[in-house]
């Protein structure tokens, strides 16, 4: 559609884009997804939401770490085996 769009966007360009764009004979539609494609996508976009989670939370522990003197290596298998030790040793603070 982007294309087809003359002036600024508001919704009455972006209406007559899209009515440009599919009077047109040589566009190509997405075909429609099933359920099923639809429930997997949904799956996917949540795993990769909770990645992006996991991850923000990991830098989180490893920045408040670092400003107590207490540096870990990058990535979540480096905090899963150094948080352990840190968190039973009584002498850090």
């Amino acid at each position: 559609m982007k294309p087809y769009v003359k002036a600024n966007k508001n919704d009455a360009s972006a209406a007559e884009a899209i009515c440009e764009a599919a009077a047109r004979p040589n566009m190509r539609f997405a075909p429609v997804k099933s359920v099923e494609q639809q429930a997997l996508l949904a799956v996917h976009r949540a795993r990769r939401g909770f990645v992006v989670e996991r991850t923000a939370q990991a830098n989180q522990i490893r920045g408040l770490l670092h400003e107590l003197g207490i540096v870990i290596p990058k990535g979540i298998g480096q905090l899963d085996r150094h948080l352990p030790r840190i968190l039973e040793d009584s002498g850090n603070r």
